[in-house]
């Protein structure tokens, strides 16, 4: 393996200062506070004098942390610790960020937060960043690329719309309806159908949406309709089926 043009057994020196990483274990000292834990992580690194000030100033400003640099570690709440665990990872700064799991836990606010800066530090400072989850709103949100992994072994590698290619070109269509019967169309298949409203399953190969929609209209009248894709958790789990995982 080699990292950043690295061979870890020949440059571990190298390799540690190419890399940052945040796991679900803090390397908080729950008894300092923020600044203080920044501060005793940089010099590991010896990152000292003007040099953390600039840096603390940045990184500050990044996740905004002002008003938590003063609280002792112990007192931060799950989104507050994980945006100074992404900072005490960041200090030196990384080529390659590993982050595991990084919104487990939080609330929509923080976890936007957090993918916000993700975001930012991928495009604006060229990190790269190797996420690992299992929240799907995580991977819409951030992958560019994504490895699908089971039993052991990588299963695919490439984009979402690659991975979204490889299922039947399929849409959800949720109808509420009066008047009348829903028509009974080659690759328009209902899901459900009960007190007038139904879910069928359009498989867009056979039928397009704007033909399945002009067919359920001739027929029945329609009050509302929606179209959907398939859901990325669908789309996973579909995925480790074909597998057979």
């Amino acid at each position: 393996v080699r990292v950043c043009g690295a061979d870890p057994d020949e440059a571990p020196e190298q390799l540690r200062r190419s890399l940052g990483v945040v796991f679900q274990s803090s390397v908080l000292d729950q008894v300092l506070s923020v600044q203080e834990n920044l501060r005793s992580r940089a010099a590991l690194y010896g990152i000292r004098g003007t040099a953390f000030s600039r840096r603390l100033a940045e990184l500050t400003d990044l996740l905004e942390l002002g008003e938590l640099l003063r609280t002792p570690a112990r007192q931060l709440s799950l989104g507050q610790r994980m945006r100074c665990e992404i900072a005490a990872a960041l200090l030196h700064e990384p080529k390659i960020l590993f982050l595991d799991e990084p919104t487990i836990g939080l609330d929509a606010v923080s976890k936007a937060a957090v993918r916000g800066f993700i975001r930012t530090c991928n495009k604006e400072r060229g990190t790269t960043v190797i996420l690992t989850t299992h929240d799907m709103q995580d991977i819409e949100a951030l992958a560019e690329r994504i490895l699908l992994i089971g039993r052991g072994r990588i299963l695919l590698d490439g984009t979402l719309d690659e991975l979204k290619r490889r299922r039947p070109a399929q849409r959800r269509l949720t109808v509420a309806y009066g008047g009348g019967a829903l028509p009974v169309v080659e690759g328009l298949t209902p899901l459900r159908d009960a007190d007038g409203h139904a879910e069928l399953l359009l498989d867009t190969d056979l039928l397009s949406v704007s033909e399945a929609v002009a067919r359920i209209s001739a027929q029945t009248e329609v009050k509302d309709l929606s179209v959907s894709g398939e859901s990325i958790e669908e789309l996973v789990v579909s995925l480790y089926r074909e597998y057979r995982i």
